[in-house]
């Protein structure tokens, strides 16, 4: 086994923080086997009870979209959400690699009809994030042909190893104690979340290239940092990497335009590329895009609250990814590169019980990114005073 594989899998499971007897779920794609072996030996030596692997085939999915009843696309199985569920009630930890695997699988297909499936992703995951039911992680998983489509000019094996190097870097596995690192940063971002918390902003704005958008923050809320702690007490860190401070917004105060500063990919590797939203009274009203622009307005019509914002997540410049310049294609790194929000559910966690009822519970989630260095970031007083948060990645609060 390539030694760079267990280094990542001994991350994941220290990011999960699973517990001797614990159930590990592990969501991997058809092509990252080596990696979720690594997961269930790391699992194994901590003293895991079982280690479940599911894999997702993109391929099958094409042949889905392809030649399936459109109205069909949206059902998922019963027994997939049902397994979902059993995970949380049994306090299981959750492992799920993103990366791009077959960046091909879609590319020629109607982005309407693609955007129907959301396959692999399940709406009973969002209540298990809600409920802190399970310990989990989501890291990052090198592939070759995530690589070129990262690194074009580069050959397979050169891309690949180039992939490795920024991967393991934004991953600080290139640090002595990879761990330690993280709780550092963790200790940063964690400040910075108290911070914003403390101003009790009414709303946040961003102006920069091509937006002007004001979100609408809930009086009880709270903005959040790098890790979580389950319903039974276990701390961990749900995303490998993170660079982000995030909140849950109120989704019927957002409005404005705004326009992505990278590339959103939807799983599956469907590519939206200049993507520009507008929103009136909370609801994204228009969303427009240079390239598949109807994948993402059928993700927005899947239920009532997929078209209103459930995240809110800032990111200075003092992390590993945006200095890199790199766009790599996969949420789960861009997004913690720049400023983002998402369509879809929000953290009930993230705010006080009397606005509990008024969190996005939509069954989708789909983050995109809008912050860069020349998009100004401020927070909007209850009086109306507007006061610096962001200016060029530096913290002003």
């Amino acid at each position: 086994m390539d030694p760079r594989f267990e280094a990542l899998a001994d991350l994941a499971v220290h990011g999960a923080n699973v517990q001797p007897g614990q159930v590990v779920a592990v969501a991997a794609t058809t092509g990252q086997e080596e990696a979720a072996r690594a997961v269930a030996h790391a699992a194994y030596r901590r003293g895991a009870r079982f280690v479940d692997v599911t894999y997702f085939d993109p391929w099958v999915k094409r042949e889905r979209v392809l030649n399936a009843d459109p109205e069909t696309l949206a059902y998922v199985p019963p027994w997939y959400g049902e397994r979902a569920l059993a995970l949380g009630e049994m306090d299981a930890a959750r492992i799920s690699f993103s990366g791009v695997v077959s960046p091909e699988a879609f590319a020629d297909l109607d982005p309407g009809l693609s955007g129907r499936d959301q396959l692999p992703w399940l709406k009973e995951t969002s209540q298990l994030i809600a409920d802190k039911s399970t310990n989990w992680c989501g890291i990052v998983c090198p592939h070759p042909a995530w690589a070129t489509l990262v690194y074009p000019d580069l050959t397979e094996d050169e891309a690949y190893e180039h992939l490795w190097r920024d991967l393991s870097h934004v991953l600080r596995l290139d640090e002595p104690d990879p761990a330690a690192a993280w709780r550092t940063r963790a200790g940063e971002l964690k400040r910075s979340a108290r911070a914003l918390t403390e101003r009790r902003f009414d709303a946040i704005e961003l102006r920069g290239p091509g937006t002007e958008l004001r979100i609408g923050l809930f009086a009880s809320g709270t903005w959040e940092a790098a890790d979580f702690t389950t319903r039974f007490g276990v701390q961990h860190l749900p995303n490998l990497p993170t660079e982000e401070v995030f909140t849950t917004p109120d989704p019927m105060r957002v409005d404005g335009y705004v326009t992505s500063t990278k590339p959103l990919v939807l799983r599956g590797a469907t590519i939206i590329r200049g993507l520009r939203v507008r929103f009136e009274g909370g609801r994204a009203v228009e969303i427009d895009a240079d390239e598949n622009a109807e994948a993402l307005r059928s993700r927005a019509a899947t239920d009532d609250g997929a078209s209103r914002l459930g995240e809110l997540a800032l990111v200075d410049g003092h992390g590993r990814i945006g200095p890199l310049g790199t766009v790599f294609y996969d949420t789960l790194v861009d997004e913690n590169a720049a400023s983002h929000i998402a369509l879809g559910f929000g953290f009930p966690f993230a705010v006080g019980d009397e606005d509990r009822d008024r969190v996005n519970k939509s069954g989708t989630h789909i983050d995109f990114m809008i912050g860069s260095p020349e998009v100004d970031v401020d927070g909007i007083t209850r009086d109306g005073e507007r006061v610096p948060v962001l200016r060029q990645g530096d913290w002003q609060i």
